[in-house]
């Protein structure tokens, strides 16, 4: 007998930056900052809220799987397409942990097909301009 599961691929990006876990929590929990640097969205933090993702080119469906404050986040992250190449179920993590220069923060985004090549590079791409711009408005707290 031979498997035929998918094999199942995931992004993680990883950036140090110079602010305490507490401060880049605010900015992955507060919807009117999480606008600055992700996307519109106006969600109740809270386990298995589910909330929406708003973009230009469309939106993601998502519910909160893990929350522990200043140190993870998790969230189902779905997105339709008429193209089954781009219908991409899959969950994202932030995970922060201090360090002596401040905070390490990663994202794992879990879930791609092997299929789904273009979708993985652009998640890729994404994730890594989207946490450029999250410490842009992490810089902004006071």
């Amino acid at each position: 007998m031979t498997d035929t599961a998918p094999e199942i691929r995931t992004v993680v990006v990883e950036r140090e930056m110079p602010y305490p876990p507490e401060k880049i929590w605010r900015a992955l929990t507060q919807p009117h900052l999480i606008s600055e640097w992700l996307m519109k969205t106006d969600f109740a933090l809270g386990p298995g809220e589910k909330f929406r993702l708003q973009g230009d080119w469309g939106g993601v469906d998502c519910e909160f799987l893990a929350i522990e404050p200043h140190s993870r986040l998790s969230y189902r992250w779905d997105h339709s397409h008429e193209e089954a190449a781009f219908d991409l179920r899959s969950v994202v993590t932030f995970t922060l942990s201090e360090t002596d220069r401040g905070t390490l923060i990663r994202m794992e985004q879990q879930g791609f097909r092997s299929d789904q090549k273009q979708a993985l590079g652009g998640a890729k791409y994404g994730w890594e301009q989207h946490l450029e711009n999250l410490e842009k408005a992490v810089a902004k707290l006071d």
